[in-house]
């Protein structure tokens, strides 16, 4: 689980033009609810959730689909680790600064990961209700039905931890990747 131990204060540069523009970071807000602690089970269902989701699905478009869902969600917990898991899993930082705008910077990605992104964002953000025919076709197009699901499975998983993390206020900055 996450500390709430307050963030210090960047070190001191040395050149006095450095010095001139240090500031000290905001505090760190302390998580609302430990959730994993007071759900175990629920907490491990979810874990179970995640294991199954990710099966069978390309681990460099599982990290696209988990940092665009969490930076669409504003969930920074989640976003901090599944940038963090993907950089530690070789993906380049170009690729993840540009995930915000990935519409603006196609040429950085695939076809198949710009539908699977596209998806990500239609089942992320349900503010018509649905999922237009055209991007689900798009999807369509570049998986089979099995992968298909299990893309869909990815988005709808990280979109429950988002829904956690964002709820419970969870503290971002403090994650470190296993691989790491």
């Amino acid at each position: 689980m996450t500390t709430t131990t307050p963030q210090t204060a960047p070190p001191a540069e040395s050149t006095a033009h450095t010095r001139e523009h240090a500031h000290e970071h905001a505090r760190e807000h302390a998580p609302r609810l430990a959730l994993a602690e007071l759900l175990p089970d629920f907490y491990r269902a979810m874990v179970r959730l995640e294991t199954a989701a990710a099966k069978g699905v390309d681990p460099t478009l599982y990290h696209l689909i988990k940092i665009r869902a969490s930076q669409v969600n504003r969930c920074a917990f989640c976003i901090d680790m599944h940038t963090k898991d993907a950089l530690a899993e070789g993906e380049t930082v170009e690729r993840i600064v540009q995930l915000s705008a990935w519409e603006e910077s196609r040429h950085f990605y695939t076809e198949r990961e710009l539908a699977a992104l596209a998806l990500t964002e239609s089942v992320t953000v349900l503010t018509d209700g649905f999922v237009p025919d055209e991007v689900y076709a798009r999807a369509a197009a570049h998986f089979d039905e099995t992968e298909l699901a299990r893309v869909i499975a990815a988005i709808t998983t990280i979109n429950a931890w988002n829904r956690i993390g964002v709820t419970t206020r969870l503290t971002p900055g403090h994650y470190t990747p296993r691989s790491a």
